[in-house]
């Protein structure tokens, strides 16, 4: 079978990575397609210029390479309905169409949906203009949670300690034409990442993570897309994973069926452990990135037989998903100047970075005429395995450590509330 992988950032690396060793593709002409990749990517998959927002081209290459399988990684072609082409077509799509993307894509109708299904979630309000927020704040207390509606790379929340701060966002924020905000009540907890996989009526669950978004040491700092990432998530137990499927996968997969936008694909649901239970913050429809870096690491099965499975409505009969037991965590190396105006340009040197259960993953890199380049924000994830988070994270900074490249930063403190559970004396 030939499978199409769009995107070109780290999660596309990993996820091509792992589909490269699918018995999917284990025949003579099988080929692995990746629009556009990356260097990374590169030593997985044949590179080919397409634009996902071309949906014509897309199909177009799909018919002339006999497709069996398009995996679309980021949010905006979901969004934008490159799954409803590409299936009109007869193509087989991991992703869900537009209708069900509006998970992420609007922050409202997540909130709405949940509000209709009884799902767990944070006491809201919608606002379409300045002086509605203004008004809706009155609502709340501080910190105040201000979410733009709409995509924003995991970028668009904002947490004010007070009013003067929320008030001064909303102004921001509402400077956009066309701008909606919802205001939401402040969780108190932790917070942990579950992902599973749905062809619209079976789920199945496929791992946690814990994701670091501040961009600075002590989650301090702006927010950014994510600095690094541990898996499993062990603060969110086996009890509390049924919980979640139960009181908040099922209801959204039950609800959006209901609603004529069955689901198929990954549901990335982002919680906060509350002392109440489990509530659900916001949806992905996509594989977190640099989530999907860790559980592609612990992930025992054939990813390209489940995403298959899952695009032709087969999870009924697939069986729950195997993950190692171990610990997989990733470092982000950040341009300088991110999550601000990246430096680009910078050399990267990946020859002395070696270690048992590592993997550099790229996210913005070129080839430059001297070699390997910075080319975006988020550039390298540096991604390591361990018994515990605290040995994966010594394999992880030690493979960091042999890096060379002067133009990138990273956070040192990756999976510091595991390591410190897993401190000997330390409660759990």
């Amino acid at each position: 079978m030939n499978i199409l992988l769009l995107g070109g950032g780290g999660r596309e690396h990993a996820l091509a990575w792992k589909l490269a060793q699918s018995r999917l593709l284990a025949g003579a002409g099988d080929r692995l397609y990746a629009a556009p990749g990356n260097p990374g990517i590169a030593d997985h998959a044949e590179l080919v210029p397409l634009d996902p927002a071309d949906h014509a081209a897309v199909s177009a290459f799909c018919e002339e390479r006999r497709i069996g399988l398009v995996v679309i990684g980021p949010e905006a072609p979901l969004v934008d309905g490159l799954a409803d082409t590409l299936r009109a077509a007869g193509v087989a799509v991991f992703g869900p169409s537009a209708s069900a993307a509006r998970l992420e894509g609007s922050k409202g109708f997540t909130k709405d949906l949940c509000a209709r299904a009884g799902i767990p979630t944070a006491g809201y309000v919608r606002t379409a203009s300045l002086a509605e927020a203004m008004a809706a704040l009155d609502r709340f207390v501080a910190p105040y949670v201000l979410k733009a509606d709409g995509l924003a790379a995991g970028k668009g929340v904002i947490i004010a300690d007070d009013r003067a701060d929320a008030e001064a966002a909303l102004a921001d924020m509402f400077a956009a034409e066309g701008a909606q905000v919802v205001i939401e009540e402040f969780l108190e907890g932790e917070e942990a990442s579950f992902f599973a996989l749905t062809d619209g009526a079976s789920v199945l669950a496929f791992g946690s993570a814990q994701d670091h978004k501040r961009v600075g040491d002590g989650d301090t700092g702006p927010n950014t897309g994510g600095m690094g990432a541990y898996s499993p998530a062990r603060v969110l137990t086996p009890l509390l994973e049924g919980e979640v499927i139960e009181r908040i996968i099922a209801p959204t997969v039950r609800a959006m069926a209901d609603a004529g936008a069955s689901y198929c694909g990954v549901l990335f649901a982002g919680l906060m452990l509350t002392r109440e239970g489990p509530m659900l913050i916001e949806y992905n429809c996509r594989f977190g990135d640099p989530e999907c870096q860790v559980l592609m690491m612990r992930l025992e099965d054939d990813l390209g037989e489940l995403l298959l499975a899952c695009a032709e409505n087969r999870l009924a009969t697939a069986p729950a998903v195997r993950m190692h037991p171990g610990t997989a965590l990733t470092v982000v190396m950040a341009a300088d100047g991110y999550p601000g105006t990246p430096h680009k340009g910078g050399p990267i040197d990946l020859s002395s970075v070696a270690g048992e259960g590592v993997k550099v993953f790229h996210a913005g890199t070129a080839t430059g005429d001297g070699g390997l380049v910075a080319s975006g924000g988020r550039v390298l994830n540096v991604t390591a395995t361990g018994t515990s988070v605290t040995e994966a994270k010594d394999r992880a900074y030690a493979a960091v450590d042999a890096v060379d490249a002067p133009t990138l930063f990273y956070r040192r403190d990756i999976g510091w509330r595991e390591v410190a559970r897993e401190a000997p004396g330390t409660a759990a």
